[in-house]
């Protein structure tokens, strides 16, 4: 994203919906930047981030109207309690992509994970399920969607790469998500992809096997193949990891279903712990050729998002102490989307606690 992209908050909350119909005594762009930057700074509750606006009044009257005073916590409940959540999270995702600049080839990686303790035992709400976006380059989070109850990550992806500035990215996405339709519109996006390939699209599979089973026995033969191999030791184990790349043969099964299928990948794995032996073999379709230590990237850069769930304790704060009732029993179907809003807060605190 260009630089001369304002990251005011201002500006990227300007078409937020005031909710209130009687006189209004605090702007609403005062009360959404003091919980907004409040959060950031750790606050998990109405009653620390009234508190954080009263200590850091000065510094925010230099670039807000403060002529009313910080509001008080029961003030910021009640008007978070009728903010529309698809707003406020439309308003927050622009806000958080334009504070980094998303570089041409930049890895975008896509995955779902399940909220640890996200379960409501007492009224039996199942837990949260999640598709998050990470830019592994830039370490930033740049957006969630909750999985609807009766659907699953295959109609969340779509929705989440509607939201998101891909153009020049590298997507990932795990097998779960090796959809043609994804694929086209990855494609559609002006991006490109990496889609590892498991036994839901069993005939692509198949073929991916075969072809890498027949190169390998051959010495790759004739075959042009893109090579690159690591060796890690630590922990008390090591592992060695092999990543191949190769053109898409003209011949491969399933092929003419996926939009700019160029080339295919392979990750060898083999790990000794203990004197046990694993070895890991994974398949991968591409639509842009990559040097084989690209690929790597791409696929290794995918597990920055695995590790991006050490801010879920943010999330869950947030949502039960931090929003009224409304808000935190989101879990149901026709409330989840709420929850968009508050894991949005997640890539913003990590993204401001890496900047100091």
């Amino acid at each position: 994203m260009p630089h001369s992209v304002s990251v005011a908050i201002r500006n990227h909350f300007s078409e937020l919906t005031d909710p209130r119909r009687r006189e209004v005594i605090y702007p609403l762009i005062n009360v959404v930047t003091i919980a907004v930057c409040a959060v950031v700074c750790g606050a998990d509750d109405f009653v620390a981030i009234a508190a954080w606006g009263r200590t850091k009044k000065k510094w925010l009257a230099t670039f807000l109207d403060l002529s009313r005073g910080i509001p008080s916590h029961d003030r910021f409940n009640s008007i978070f309690a009728a903010i529309k959540p698809a707003e406020f999270e439309k308003c927050l995702l622009s806000w958080i992509t334009a504070l980094h600049e998303i570089s041409e080839g930049q890895i975008v990686a896509i995955d779902g994970k399940t909220l640890r303790r996200s379960f409501d035992a007492a009224s039996s709400k199942a837990a949260i399920h999640m598709v998050s976006t990470w830019a592994t380059t830039n370490r930033i989070s740049l957006g969630q969607v909750v999985v609807d109850d009766k659907s699953n990550e295959i109609t969340a992806i779509p929705k989440l790469l509607q939201m998101l500035e891909l153009s020049g990215c590298l997507v990932t996405i795990d097998a779960m998500g090796c959809q043609t339709q994804i694929a086209h519109d990855i494609v559609a996006a002006k991006a490109d992809y990496v889609l590892a390939v498991k036994g839901n699209q069993p005939t692509l599979h198949d073929g991916l096997k075969a072809f890498f089973l027949r190169a390998i026995a051959n010495g790759f033969g004739q075959i042009k193949v893109s090579r690159h191999e690591t060796h890690e030791r630590g922990h008390g184990r090591e592992e060695t990891r092999v990543y191949c790349v190769c053109e898409a043969p003209a011949d491969l099964p399933d092929r003419a279903r996926w939009e700019k299928l160029t080339a295919i990948g392979m990750t060898f794995n083999q790990t000794t712990r203990n004197g046990k032996q694993t070895v890991e073999v994974r398949y991968y379709i591409l639509s842009k050729k990559l040097t084989a230590r690209r690929f790597a990237e791409a696929v290794r850069g995918h597990w920055g998002i695995e590790r991006a769930g050490s801010c879920g304790s943010l999330v869950r704060s947030w949502c039960r102490r931090a929003l009224p009732l409304r808000w935190s029993s989101a879990c149901s179907t026709n409330d989840r989307e709420s929850l968009e809003r508050d894991v949005g807060v997640r890539g913003l605190h990590r993204t401001c606690s890496r900047r100091g």
